[in-house]
């Protein structure tokens, strides 16, 4: 009864005062959407890389160059470390049993524009086994050949929404872009594939010959003079065979780097599922990066609560003397003032997980130049966010709870 009764004065204190209570809640609205949105525009970007990374297999392993002095693996395009992989390194992985594909790779940004649009995507130099290995399909035309690496061909295959932002809903094929000052006949428009890393669209990307890209667009050698590679895919047939396959990738890599036996590998061989775990980990700390930064709003929220309930204690002290008067007890007073700012923060968390969830539906519905992000609001966001911003309201509303709950009955009847 005593709580039902409790309960009912908590409203109606509320209710007196609908403007400041409202103010009061906002910065609670705000926390709570905040680090709903936030989380889960994280979560959104872990699922998509996880979800883009899982398309290729679980068959793939990844040769990267790596400096010898730095342990583990930093990335499958280490721009910034001294390059150690080539074309021969790739070719000469080609002869190991099991192997179904191998495909290096380099990459980087770059401006490409046709006519009066342009548009700056990512290129990958490739060799035509650079299709199977990423799972990628042609809309129209054809993709590189063989012949196009081995003469440096000036060609070009479009993402599809390189394609469409250069040249709309036309067929490209056959016509010219310009890349660093160099012209390109397009050949083929790869097919929508979806997915993304990092916030770059795996639709927002061309692809020219490796050679083409080493000789004409960025080039890059390796210590001994050689045309270096950033990347080599390698796609093997049985999974079961993972470990003996990366052995024997570094015997071969090994012998032909001339490296000693008690020196280190200037390259690194990863499994697909070493990728996926260091990527779950980056987005990973991202998501509590932004959760973090979004909690920000509800300490101040939390300031707020307790700014208010020190102004209620204030207000109702004679209240409070009249209570305590007619035998109402010290728990009974301070379990009041905690209802209170428990219903304050309790109530905006409840509007701000709708806040929350409709800003990560809008953003989910966002398409910026072909890039969507899929924000996931799962449970455990929405609790981690109301069960924060509670404890926060039970917090902010304990010291002045205390300080009603301490007040003289005689001097509380004289106030005012």
């Amino acid at each position: 009864m005593k709580l039902i009764e409790s309960f009912l004065i908590a409203i109606k204190s509320l209710f007196a005062n609908k403007l400041r209570s409202s103010l009061t809640m906002l910065g609670v609205i705000i926390g709570v959407g905040a680090v709903i949105s936030l989380m889960a525009m994280g979560r959104g970007a872990q699922a998509m890389i996880t979800s883009t990374l899982e398309e290729l297999g679980s068959n793939v392993l990844f040769v990267v160059p790596r400096s010898p002095e730095v342990t583990g693996f930093v990335g499958l395009s280490p721009v910034f470390t001294t390059p150690s992989l080539t074309l021969n390194d790739a070719r000469a992985l080609e002869h190991i049993r099991s192997v179904v594909t191998i495909a290096p790779v380099n990459e980087n940004f770059i401006e490409v524009t046709a006519g009066g649009e342009s548009t700056t995507t990512i290129v990958h130099g490739a060799t035509p086994e650079y299709q199977p290995a990423y799972n990628f399909l042609l809309a129209s035309g054809q993709f590189i050949s063989l012949r196009n690496v081995a003469s440096r061909d000036t060609v070009v295959v479009l993402g599809s929404d390189v394609a469409k932002e250069l040249f709309g809903s036309a067929n490209p094929v056959g016509q010219k872009v310009k890349m660093k000052g160099e012209r390109f006949t397009v050949i083929g428009v790869l097919a929508p594939k979806g997915g993304a890393i990092f916030g770059m669209s795996l639709d927002n990307l061309v692809v020219t010959p490796i050679t083409t890209f080493q000789a004409r667009l960025f080039t890059r050698r390796t210590p001994s003079g050689e045309d270096a590679v950033q990347s080599i895919a390698v796609k093997v047939a049985d999974t079961t065979a993972m470990d003996d396959m990366r052995a024997e990738i570094e015997t071969i890599l090994r012998k032909r780097h001339r490296i000693r036996a008690d020196e280190k590998n200037d390259f690194a061989v990863v499994s697909q599922e070493q990728v996926l775990g260091i990527f779950s980990q980056v987005t990973g700390v991202f998501t509590i990066f932004l959760g973090a930064i979004a909690s920000i709003s509800l300490l101040v929220g939390g300031i707020g609560i307790m700014n208010i309930m020190l102004v209620s204690v204030t207000e109702r002290t004679r209240e409070i003397g009249v209570r305590k008067a007619v035998g109402a007890k010290r728990r009974d007073i301070l379990f009041q003032f905690l209802l209170e700012a428990a219903m304050l923060s309790l109530t905006g968390g409840g509007v701000g997980i709708t806040g929350g969830w409709l800003v990560s539906a809008m953003v989910s519905r966002l398409d910026i130049s072909g890039f969507t992000l899929k924000a996931v609001v799962s449970p455990d966001i929405v609790v981690l966010a109301v069960s924060v911003s509670v404890m926060i309201g039970l917090i902010s509303g304990m010291y002045p709870a205390l300080r009603a709950a301490r007040l003289n009955p005689i001097d509380a009847l004289r106030y005012g």
